[in-house]
């Protein structure tokens, strides 16, 4: 409801009254218990001086009418401005003298007006069994009654829905500049029974005694005729409809409508969300079956029924079991039958002079006097091969110290690989946690022993896990002329290696992206809880021969095999960079058979390694 002005000169009459006599409700004290009541008061600068008069005036006023005491109704009052102040708690006084003292009391806070702040407040604190509210399973109606006169300086439809879902029943007075849909938001239904606008502080004494009476109501619930479909929930001197779990309430406040859950967006289905009355399940499209999480889909594996009939090999698609042929074989026309081909005629074998095909394989020949290089396809000679390479090692807190010192002996370990000097490899190593430091530039060593000695001397960083930052660092600093990289028209191979054991706590598509299209090749190593997904983001294609993964190593072996036809299609490598001469190919090559080899070597030591940390953090665990 809205409470209209008054004329002036009644105004001025009654502001020229006596503040003790100026709030007076009529009517004998009535029976309001048991409930707990907080009186939510605005303080800010806004409310001037008189006005807050008149506000303690209308809180004691309000008190004369209720029936107050440990077993009836408990009152607290609290008051807010930039901060919240309890006056006191619902469990302080039982005797009405005492209330007022401490409301004569009161000092005004005089700053900004944060009544979001004040209704956390009163939820999570005024209205605790700490603070002398009864507890839940009393069944104490619990009501707060919020006077402001301005805008919110914050947020406060979430926390006033927050509020009335754990019980709260708000009533928001509004006077003066209050804004009405601020007023609205806080509120519980129905509005025009918890939504009061008061023209100025001189006619708060209306809604006292509007209020004084719904306190004073009976329980319309309990009378019958409120019409409501599911629920009616009474509250002092009014009652309102309310619907069951999965129903919310129809524009008529009495009916209600079952709530469509998928169209929340917070189901989880990985296909199609179902719907029904408070509640949903998910479905899988054509082809796909649900999981034991009933949420995810799996796509049907038609081959393992076993009836397919494939000749070689039988492969699932979305319109059932296709049949596949093995390399160097055609599918004939009956869709299952295999037959061999000539595969120097039929694949792009890569052969750079001659191909001969031998049953289900094919080699490469050269001509005479050239040798065919490890590749198995090219016959040129390489002198030795130059790589310009940055290594990006995770020094974040979930490393711990002695994994740290391990990833800098398997660093050494890979160096020991390594032609490294100022003409053939340089070396630059940075590591990254919540920041990023480059402990030693490309420039700065040209020996294997040199650098070796700066990895034993990095100390370990901690923190936090931030790839991303690390990947822009080294995309935009690394390999800068400035930082001992040799200039782009020397087609140096630039190369990208990321150890990692955790997921980014930042964003790594953008740099990652942008690494590649520099034409940094890069390669991802992740160990213990690093993320498959993020290593693939970060590696070049194809992902196979740039990904790996500690403690299995068991895919590296066969990843030497097509190397260079994997890093090399034709002129360009993988990641974008152009190569004018084969023989900085082959500087690729080199680099990734020397590296995956210590990678390889290094296995079964880090992996028991690791293992025997685990066992005694769980013995340390159980002793605890």
């Amino acid at each position: 409801m809205r409470v209209l002005p008054c004329s002036p000169l009644p105004v001025l009459l009654l502001l020229l009254q006596p503040w003790e006599t100026q709030l007076q409700f009529a009517g004998p004290r009535c029976r309001t218990g048991p409930l707990d009541l907080v009186f939510v008061i605005d303080s800010s600068r806004s409310v001037r001086p008189f006005e807050f008069e008149t506000m303690r005036q209308f809180l004691m006023g309000l008190l004369r009418g209720l029936d107050l005491g440990p077993n009836a109704t408990r009152v607290g009052v609290i008051q807010y401005s930039s901060q919240v102040q309890s006056v006191f708690r619902l469990g302080a006084f039982s005797r009405r003298e005492d209330m007022e003292r401490a409301i004569r009391a009161l000092v005004p806070l005089a700053q900004g007006t944060m009544t979001g702040l004040a209704i956390q407040y009163a939820m999570n604190v005024a209205f605790s069994v700490a603070e002398g509210a009864r507890p839940p399973e009393a069944r104490v109606p619990r009501v707060a009654v919020i006077v402001t006169d301005g805008r919110p300086q914050d947020r406060v439809a979430e926390v006033a829905a927050q509020a009335r879902a754990r019980g709260i029943e708000i009533y928001a007075v509004g006077v003066q500049r209050a804004d009405v849909g601020s007023l609205r938001a806080m509120a519980s239904p129905p509005l025009d029974e918890h939504v009061f606008l008061v023209e100025s502080f001189d006619l708060i004494q209306e809604f006292g005694l509007q209020f004084q009476g719904r306190l004073c109501g009976k329980d319309l619930c309990a009378e019958g005729g409120h019409g409501c479909q599911h629920q009616c929930v009474s509250s002092p001197g009014t009652s309102y409809c309310a619907c069951n779990t999965g129903y919310q309430l129809a524009a008529d406040n009495k009916s209600c409508l079952a709530i469509d859950l998928c169209i929340e967006g917070t189901h989880g289905c990985e296909h199609h969300c179902v719907s029904s009355p408070g509640s949903y399940f998910c479905h899988c499209r054509a082809g796909f079956i649900l999981q034991q999480d009933q949420r995810s889909c799996r796509a049907i594996d038609h081959c393992s029924f076993g009836n397919h009939s494939c000749q070689h090999e039988c492969v699932n698609t979305l319109g059932g079991p296709r049949c596949h042929c093995r390399e160097g074989h055609d599918l004939l026309p009956d869709g299952k039958s295999c037959q061999a081909r000539d595969l120097c005629n039929g694949v792009d074998h890569g052969c750079e002079f001659q191909c001969v095909s031998e049953g289900l394989t094919y080699r490469c020949l050269c001509p005479e006097g050239r040798q065919l290089q490890a590749d198995g396809k090219s016959c040129n000679r390489c002198r030795e091969g130059h790589v310009d390479l940055v290594l990006l090692v995770d020094g974040s807190k979930s490393v711990r110290p002695q994994n740290f010192e391990l990833v800098k002996r398997f660093v050494n370990q890979i160096v020991d690989f390594l032609d490294v000097s100022p003409e053939g490899t340089r070396v630059g190593l940075v590591q990254f946690s919540s920041r990023v430091r480059t402990e030693f530039p490309l420039g700065r060593y040209g020996t294997a022993e040199e650098v070796k000695q700066a990895v034993l001397a990095i100390e370990y960083m901690e923190r936090g896990t931030m790839t991303g930052l690390a990947l822009r660092h080294m995309v935009e600093h690394s390999f800068s002329e400035a930082q001992g990289a040799r200039p782009r028209v020397l087609n140096v191979p630039r190369v990208g290696l990321v150890f990692t054991d955790g997921r980014s706590q930042d964003d790594i598509s953008v740099w990652a992206a942008r690494a590649k299209e520099e034409g940094i090749v890069m390669y991802a190593v992740g160990v213990g809880k690093a993320v498959e997904e993020e290593l693939r983001e970060i590696a070049s294609e194809p992902a196979e021969l740039h990904v790996s993964y500690s403690p299995d190593f068991n895919t590296m072996t066969h990843l030497l095999e097509n190397l260079k036809g994997s890093i090399c299609p034709e002129e360009g490598i993988s990641a974008g960079t152009e190569l004018r001469s084969p023989c900085e190919c082959e500087s690729l090559v080199e680099f990734q058979g020397r590296t995956l080899g210590a990678l390889e070597s290094l296995t079964q030591s880090l992996a028991q390694l690791m293992a025997r940390l685990e066992d005694l953090e769980n013995q340390l665990a159980t002793h605890k």
